[in-house]
């Protein structure tokens, strides 16, 4: 099956559980074939959008390019937008504090950057999109920018493209979601032209919305009581209830001891998210895919967020299901990019200023 220039179609690369394609779908766009190896997302995404097509194989280091452009029945330059986020715990901050440094281009998960870039080749698309995690780009340890900018020149010679990424950071806040969370994006256009992004929505400043907050966003799903799953547990469980909302165990450090801290740990020895809870004034705090019993963000009422909670902060659709086991829901819940981000960045405020 061949495809109409006019089609707005998207190729979805390590979809996840969708979150990014939901809002895609929602600008105007069409998926036309998702990769993706978990099996729970793949499940996810039957459940939910059935006449999405799963690429075979899900692994996206054993799909052939002639396997990719046939299962999503396009040709070399037809498809719209190749979008994905590779797994981002080679980048990830958290690694810097696991371990004390992150393996960056060492992880063998990075070896999915060089499978996005085979996308690239085989399709050719009229814009693409890469989402991952800020330390993407860190100064000095930006391996993976630098090996997706000498893959692109390489495709640009050999094909006579003229893709010219530009990164963007972007809080997802700014664009009507209920969640602090920022990542960079990759863009880079066939032809070259810069990608306008839409100004913020969200925020302070005149002509924009107030910030979502959490109570916006879960407010109404508010109880008393909740299922044993949710009761926090751990060795520093029993420190949640005297830790204010939006505070972190930074309320239990010397400097807050006269605010009713005990000085239980050094200043900024922590990651952040450690017994971080969220304020109902307040956007949520990054949603995190795979969590300790200690890491946040944690309901203003001392336990861990429901499923249900966690979608909603990162904007799934209400009567969207996440398949599999609390651990297994999280992950995918965690790992998505904001459905309604895809949808408000819509790569240039509009479809027409693109293609």
């Amino acid at each position: 099956m061949s495809r109409s220039s006019n089609d707005l179609s998207v190729l979805s690369l390590f979809t996840g559980a969708g979150g990014l394609d939901l809002g895609l779908e929602a600008a105007g766009f069409e998926p036309v074939l998702c990769v993706e190896v978990d099996n729970e997302s793949r499940e996810t995404l039957k459940r939910n959008r059935p006449a999405w097509r799963l690429s075979d194989p899900g692994d996206i280091h054993e799909l052939a390019p002639a396997q990719l452009l046939r299962q999503a029945g396009l040709k070399p330059r037809q498809l719209t937008l190749l979008a994905g986020g590779p797994p981002c715990q080679p980048f990830s901050k958290s690694m810097y504090w696991s371990t004390g440094d992150a393996p960056r281009l060492r992880d063998p998960r990075a070896k999915t950057l060089d499978a996005y870039l085979d996308a690239v080749e085989a399709t050719l698309p009229q814009v693409l999109l890469l989402e991952n995690v800020k330390g993407l780009t860190f100064d000095g340890k930006d391996e993976g920018l630098r090996l997706l900018e000498r893959g692109l020149r390489r495709i640009n010679k050999a094909h006579s493209t003229s893709y010219a990424p530009q990164t963007i950071t972007i809080n997802a806040a700014d664009y009507g979601v209920p969640q602090i969370r920022e990542r960079v994006f990759v863009l880079a256009s066939v032809d070259g032209r810069q990608i306008e992004m839409p100004a913020p929505t969200h925020g302070e400043g005149p002509n924009k919305e107030p910030f979502l907050t959490a109570w916006d966003a879960i407010g109404e799903l508010d109880v008393d009581s909740w299922p044993a799953e949710l009761y926090a547990s751990g060795r520093w469980a029993r420190l949640l209830p005297s830790i204010p909302e939006g505070q972190n165990y930074l309320w239990h450090t010397p400097r807050n001891s006269e605010s009713g801290g005990e000085p239980l740990f050094g200043w900024r020895t922590r990651f952040w998210s450690f017994l971080l809870k969220l304020a109902k004034t307040q956007p949520s705090w990054t949603i995190q895919a795979e969590p300790g019993p200690a890491t946040g963000p944690f309901h203003w009422k001392s336990r861990l967020l429901s499923i249900e909670e966690m979608c909603r902060l990162q904007t799934f659709p209400r009567d969207y299901t996440i398949v599999g086991a609390r651990r297994a829901a999280r992950r995918q819940v965690g790992n998505a990019v904001p459905s309604a981000l895809g949808e408000a960045l819509r790569l240039g405020g509009a479809p027409a200023a693109l293609w």
